[in-house]
């Protein structure tokens, strides 16, 4: 794959892209003021040249001139101070010597330092015959050789000075040269900032004006959105820097939309449908009614029935069974009444002691049933109906050994009423436990046919109702539970009531 750089740097993340582009501005930044510094230093040390020559030429007179008194003292004077001097002054003063032209040159000035060198090595060498006589104490070459020196010396001093004097004037227009070479640095200069200056600005614009189109872009489509209009184009940008990411969210944002607002109005068209058949089922909800209040005959009829077998059964002083037949219509009454709102705990341990007389009269001593109920009233209200299936479950099931044996206790604590009811029976299989919770989990009514064993006569309607309709009062789910009973033994139905 041939390598791309444009789409490697738009691949990048926002921040990479934009400390690149700060990186290449400080590099273009140190280029131009290091080639600034380059032809600063340059022009100055040009600057500095021109009047070395003329400081080095001074220290050469200097150590001539301090050359020859030293030769003057020791020959008049013959000192040891005055030969140390000398000599270390001739050291000195040949330093420079050796630096000056050797050879005749067309050029003036190279050709006056070659004067200046032949005249300083004759200097240096009669100044040494005469130290050398001096210390021989030869009276006439002293003589001779002194003069030659002295000569030779007055002669090279004037040559020094046309030296330096050329040397200035030499200096003088190399000086204005490098004047114009400073200027003609400091336009280059400026020339290489505007330059860079302008290659950062580039680079600067086009970088963030890779970052901003696309947040304008999306600036601009999010506006068509707030504004109601989803008929926009999608972005299907590529990059994987961050923008490239939000535009493919907002991408996935616009289609999730779009397939809810599809949803919406299928929902809508949906719900006109029904709306126009809950229309035409009103009128059939109206003869529902009529048969309803035909079908309440029925039990009113039983109620009144019941109420003449009592009375008849009480003028014959058949006692007991006219207490069985006030108790069986009591029960129906509370049942057919109270079947479509709450009732007082009270009211359910009422209902409970009407259910409990029939059982037992119906199974005689084979039903042992005890309540443990603290004193006081209960007025907190349950679903009604809601403790009649649990003890009618624990008697079928406790009803099953040779005596059933059914428990209900009330305990009230800091937040609950806690009621349970318990049997002696086979106990509750686990399966069917976890059945019964998924169901009301599930909010279905039935349990499903091969959770139940084939000798079952119910299908778990009743247990389910109850706790269904305790979720639904209170809105909780944690205020009902399946246990084993007494030392493992038979199940325990346990319902919690909040107290207010």
């Amino acid at each position: 794959m041939r390598f791309n750089p444009v789409d490697y740097i738009r691949n990048k993340s926002l921040r990479w892209r934009i400390m690149f582009c700060i990186g290449i501005a400080i590099v273009m930044l140190a280029f131009s003021l290091l080639m600034t510094m380059n032809f600063t230093t340059d022009a100055f040390h040009n600057l500095g040249e021109s009047y070395k020559s003329n400081a080095e030429i001074t220290e050469f007179t200097q150590a001539l001139s301090s050359t020859e008194k030293a030769m003057e003292n020791y020959v008049n004077y013959r000192t040891f101070e005055s030969i140390d001097t000398y000599y270390n002054q001739r050291f000195r003063a040949e330093e420079y010597y050796n630096k000056l032209q050797e050879f005749p040159s067309r050029n003036e000035v190279a050709h006056k330092e070659y004067l200046v060198h032949q005249l300083t090595e004759s200097f240096l060498y009669y100044s040494n015959l005469a130290i050398s006589a001096r210390r021989a104490n030869s009276e006439e070459e002293i003589t001779i050789n002194y003069k030659y020196a002295m000569d030779c010396y007055n002669y090279l001093t004037s040559q020094i000075l046309e030296l330096n004097k050329l040397r200035l004037e030499q200096n003088a227009a190399r000086y204005n040269d490098n004047q114009n070479t400073i200027r003609f640095t400091n336009l280059l200069s400026i020339i290489f900032f505007l330059i860079f200056a302008i290659l950062i600005f580039l680079v600067l614009y086009f970088t963030i004006t890779s970052i901003m189109d696309p947040l304008v872009d999306l600036s601009a489509v999010s506006n068509k959105v707030s504004q109601g209009d989803f008929d926009i184009p999608l972005f299907n940008r590529t990059s994987k820097d961050e923008i490239g990411n939000l535009c493919r969210a907002f991408d996935k944002m616009i289609i999730s939309i779009r397939e809810y607002i599809d949803t919406i109005w299928e929902k809508a068209r949906i719900e006109a449908d029904l709306k126009k058949k809950e229309i035409e089922m009103q009128s059939l909800y109206t003869d529902a009614q009529l048969r309803a209040l035909q079908n309440q005959i029925n039990p009113h009829f039983l109620f009144n029935t019941l109420n003449t077998g009592a009375q008849l059964a009480m003028m014959e002083n058949a006692d007991k069974t006219c207490y069985f037949m006030e108790q069986v219509a009591d029960f129906f009454r509370y049942n057919i009444q109270q079947q479509s709102r709450t009732a007082s705990i009270d009211e359910e341990l009422g209902l409970i002691d009407n259910f409990v007389y029939i059982m037992k009269v119906r199974f005689g001593n084979r039903l042992d049933f005890t309540k443990e109920i603290p004193e006081g009233p209960f007025p907190e209200q349950i679903p009604s109906m809601t403790l009649q299936p649990l003890v009618e479950n624990c008697i079928k099931h406790g009803l099953k050994k040779s005596k059933g044996k059914v428990r209900l206790c009330i305990e009230r604590t800091k937040d609950f009423i806690v009621i349970s009811v318990s049997d002696n029976g086979d106990g509750m299989p686990a399966k069917t436990r976890e059945a019964v919770f998924e169901a009301v989990a599930s909010g279905t009514t039935r349990l499903s046919p091969e959770v139940l064993d084939n000798n079952s006569t119910h299908n778990g309607t009743g247990l389910i109702s109850v706790f269904l309709r305790l979720q639904l009062e209170f809105h909780r789910d944690d205020l009902f539970d399946i246990t084993d009973g007494e030392n493992g033994k038979g199940t325990r139905f346990i319902i919690k009531v909040p107290n207010v």
